[in-house]
């Protein structure tokens, strides 16, 4: 396995209406990271990236969507690891 590179553990933000109401109200971003990040690599990626203090790292790995012809299933689409980062109170990741 080779190592994972700083900006290779983040892949996007999420960005939806649920996102947006947990950043205002509780200043925790949600990113899409690398399958094989863990929770200290997400911390050290997010803190040097977008130069803030990392308060609670917490992940879902999200399960593969599956889909149905006739009899036979197929996978839609893979699964993946969400992160949702808490940020220290005043602090804030610009994302648009």
């Amino acid at each position: 396995m080779s190592e994972l590179h700083l900006y290779d553990i983040i892949r996007r933000p999420i960005i939806t209406e649920k996102t947006t109401a947990q950043k205002d109200t509780h200043n925790v971003y949600v990113f899409e990271v690398d399958i094989r990040a863990n929770k200290p690599l997400i911390k050290e990626a997010v803190e040097t990236i977008f130069d803030v203090d990392v308060l609670r790292v917490r992940t879902a790995i999200m399960p593969a969507k599956r889909g149905r012809r006739m009899r036979k299933t197929f996978i839609r689409t893979k699964e993946w690891k969400k992160a949702f980062v808490t940020v220290a109170p005043g602090q804030s990741i610009d994302i648009r």
